[in-house]
């Protein structure tokens, strides 16, 4: 993968088949620290142990049409490739939790990546979810809550082209107040 916003793009799509209805994206970057650090969170149907210890395994999926599963396998790589590690919680019924770190100013890190249209495309494609995305900077921190979202809205989806366009211009001044680039 490019970039890492595609690699959350693909986790959070696994979390939207394990019929989350909550999934929270976070993003840190610590310059200070050199850390980058992705944490997705959801309330899907989790994993037993026996697939939580075969989940990095490219050749080991839950998916009835394929026989690979590469989304958890290319995270974790990514991050080692950066000095970085991943871990991964989950529980039957109550979910899973994944925590990518990467070195911040590692050369071999990806970029971050079009975070923008990565939301917009999980938000609008699943309006059925409720989605958390929160992304700190330093001491900044901007966060977009789709719950917040839909109980302004009544009801108007999100799909509703001026509902689009009023996120992405959000969005855009989110990242742009703390410091960070949407592209």
């Amino acid at each position: 993968m490019e970039d890492i916003s595609l690699h959350i793009l693909d986790i959070v799509e696994n979390s939207v088949r394990a019929e989350a209805k909550r999934i929270e994206i976070r993003i840190e970057e610590d310059e200070e620290s050199d850390l980058l650090r992705i944490e997705i969170r959801d309330d899907g149907h989790g994993m037993d142990g026996e697939t939580l210890k075969k989940v990095l395994d490219p050749f080991t999926t839950t998916k009835k049409t394929s026989r690979v599963g590469l989304g958890l396998p290319l995270l974790a790589e990514s991050a080692r490739q950066s000095g970085g590690n991943i871990e991964i919680r989950s529980d039957v019924g109550k979910g899973t939790e994944i925590q990518a770190d990467f070195r911040y100013a590692d050369i071999d890190r990806k970029p971050l990546g079009d975070m923008i249209n990565t939301i917009i495309t999980l938000v609008v494609g699943n309006p059925q979810v409720n989605f958390s995305y929160t992304h700190k900077k330093g001491e900044k921190t901007f966060t977009l809550d789709t719950s917040d979202v839909k109980s302004q809205l009544n009801d108007v989806p999100l799909s509703h082209p001026e509902v689009v366009k009023r996120m992405r211009d959000y969005l855009r001044e989110g990242f742009e107040e703390i410091g960070t680039s949407f592209y």
